[in-house]
């Protein structure tokens, strides 16, 4: 892993305080984009509380895509998040809100709520939510903590072939052995936004990969 290209990212969600001008958060993405970050992944919704939009999807969305930047989207999953069948319904929403959008960066599951007494049903639900997706030609991954995500949540033999983003702070993740995506950092600070943000490494040309397969609505 070492040896492959390195590709810098923050993921954000309405709890970034991106700089803005009436609304506008163009000034504020160019300063991310300056300070060397390459994608973003957005915040789209969830059903963490009850099925939502992130109110600011749509703004930061148009202003990553306006300068550039390579961006994804995650899907913050819930405490019902524990059966195949609910897995299905949030795969269902999650369609909704992608429609009409672009990808350069695979679109993942949030997996760390539901109770890790669920272990085999929160592994059923992510199955049936990547398939569902995946059958609507999307690029799936999933986005979970190294321990108290993929070790204590999820069966990960049963997950490994999706795209799979891992976060451990202090040091590399050292139960999941294989990952794209690596968020290392809580604590950020990057020039546009105005208080701390989330730190990614990515290992993979996804927008490479997505564009020629012709998935997440990239035309």
């Amino acid at each position: 892993m070492a040896n492959k290209k390195i590709y810098k990212g923050i993921d954000v969600s309405r709890h970034q305080n991106i700089v803005q001008e009436n609304g506008d958060y163009t000034k504020g993405f160019k300063l991310i984009k300056k300070a060397g970050i390459d994608f973003v992944i957005i915040r789209i919704g969830g059903s963490n509380g009850s099925y939502y939009k992130d109110p600011k999807f749509e703004a930061f969305y148009k202003a990553a895509k306006a300068v550039g930047l390579k961006v994804g989207c995650y899907y913050d999953t819930g405490r019902g998040f524990n059966t195949r069948v609910n897995g299905q319904i949030d795969a269902q929403h999650m369609l909704t809100l992608l429609d009409g959008h672009e990808f350069d960066m695979p679109v993942y599951m949030d997996i760390e709520t539901a109770a890790p007494v669920y272990r085999q049903g929160i592994t059923d639900a992510a199955i049936a939510f990547g398939e569902i997706l995946e059958e609507n030609n999307y690029f799936v991954g999933i986005y979970a903590s190294d321990i108290s995500g993929f070790k204590d949540r999820l069966q990960l033999d049963r997950v490994k072939r999706f795209s799979l983003w891992v976060a451990r702070y202090g040091k590399k993740p050292t139960y999941v052995d294989k990952y794209d995506m690596y968020q290392y950092s809580s604590t950020g600070i990057i020039d546009g936004i105005q208080n701390k943000v989330d730190l990614d490494e990515c290992y993979v040309n996804f927008p490479a990969v997505i564009k020629k397969a012709k998935l997440n609505g990239v035309k």
